[in-house]
This record gives structure tokens, C-alpha cells and sequence, in this order.
């Protein structure tokens, strides 16, 4: 099984395309900061990235560490991410927040095959409830998230601008 993660700042169409690929039949795990977010919603918390971002990169490290795991029971073709395990530290560069050397340990432990970056596309950016960050936070988040994958040694390929069906296809391309 190989792991293929699809990374990228916020807004920039990764969601899209992971739906896309399960559509097609792919096995695909679904980001959880969403999850999380509205999980601290309906405990009170608007904010939990913002009013407790290590509580929040927590869970997000053990909710990805599971749907890696989860993963490994998988036999033959492909599993898509949307987001990796590296992205909990990569938000935290972002932030200036220190954070366990656990985070850098388990992104080290859990490695994916293959990494794609999604680039910020404000022609697509939108905001919502989940997803408050302005497009230059987004720029900013993405040179932080391209650092951290690079710093762990991966090669990052860059998903150009396009349709769903064009990016889509350019990944399953790349992928073989």
C-alpha cells in the first residue's frame, strides 16, 4: 500500500481532490482538524486552534497517527491523506509555538510514500466556519508546511493549477 499524503495551506483544493479520488474508487482518509474544531464547538471551545493550539495539535497528531495506522491493514494500490502527520508541526512553525520533539519523532516513525503540495490559489480561496486564515496566511502556512516535509527528507511535487479532473489526473500521473 503505498501512502501518498496531499498537503498544502488552507483553501487550496485538497479536500476537492481527495473526494475526487474516493469517488474514483480510491481509498482516501478525510482531513480531521474539522472534526476536531467542531468537537470543541460543541464543548464551548469557538476557537480551539486559536485558544489552545498545542491541546489542539495533539489531537490532530493522534487522530493522523491513527488513520496511518489504520492504513497499514490495507493490501496493494494506494491510500490518499488529506494532510500528514508532519503538517501538526508545520502549523506550529508557522505559529512560533514550541511543541514536544514527540511531533518531529512520530512524523520520523510514520513516513509516507509519496507527498504532493498543493500551492495557494486565490482564484479558489474562500473562507468559512472552519477555515478562518486570510490568503496570506495561507501563502505563509504553505512555505512553513513545504519547509517541514522537506526538512524530513521528503521530495515534494507540486500539483499545477487546473480542474479537479486536470489535478487529479497530473497526481495519478506522477503516481504511476
Amino acid at each position: 500500500m503505498q501512502k501518498i499524503v496531499l498537503t498544502g495551506g488552507p483553501g487550496t483544493g485538497k479536500t476537492t481532490i481527495i473526494d475526487e479520488l474516493h469517488k474514483q474508487g480510491f481509498t482516501c482518509q478525510e482531513e480531521v482538524s474539522r472534526q476536531v474544531t467542531l468537537m470543541a464547538r460543541e464543548n464551548g471551545i469557538e476557537q480551539l486552534f486559536l485558544k489552545d493550539p498545542l491541546l489542539f495539535s495533539k489531537l490532530l497528531l493522534e487522530s493522523r497517527i491513527q488513520q496511518f495506522k489504520a492504513s497499514l491493514n490495507k493490501k496493494g494500490g494506494f491510500v490518499f491523506f488529506d494532510r500528514g502527520i508532519p503538517d501538526v508541526h508545520g502549523y506550529m512553525n508557522y505559529l512560533g509555538i514550541e511543541y514536544p520533539k514527540l511531533y518531529i519523532k512520530k512524523s520520523k516513525k510514520y513516513l509516507y510514500d509519496t507527498v504532493f503540495l498543493m500551492p495557494p490559489w486565490q482564484k479558489i480561496y474562500i473562507t468559512d466556519n472552519e477555515r478562518y486564515e486570510s490568503f496570506e496566511q495561507s501563502l505563509a502556512i504553505h512555505n512553513h508546511l513545504k519547509n517541514t516535509y522537506k526538512s524530513l527528507g521528503y521530495t515534494i511535487i507540486d500539483v499545477p493549477f487546473g480542474s479537479v479532473k486536470e489535478r487529479v489526473d497530473f497526481i495519478l500521473k506522477a503516481i504511476g
